[in-house]
């Protein structure tokens, strides 16, 4: 099980490292086209890294839960 649990989670994160995503409201799109391309780049990469803390907040809190209800079985 924690082979596997592992596996997934190395290929998830491979995923994500070839993923590019465009996570911007039309305005900031618009904002961020004046800016340039470097600048957009930045701003999808700050964008991005503030979706995946809390997803890896939630991620570490499961599992200490799960773990914790495992050992008592």
């Amino acid at each position: 099980m924690k082979n596997l649990l592992l596996t997934v989670l190395v290929v998830v994160c491979l995923v994500m490292l070839n993923f590019s995503a465009e996570a911007q409201c039309s305005i900031c799109t618009k904002t961020v086209q004046q800016m340039g391309n470097k600048a957009a780049e930045g701003f999808n990469s700050g964008i991005i890294y503030l979706m995946l803390v809390p997803y890896a907040a939630i991620g570490i809190v499961g599992y200490k839960w799960w773990k914790g209800n495992h050992e008592k079985e």
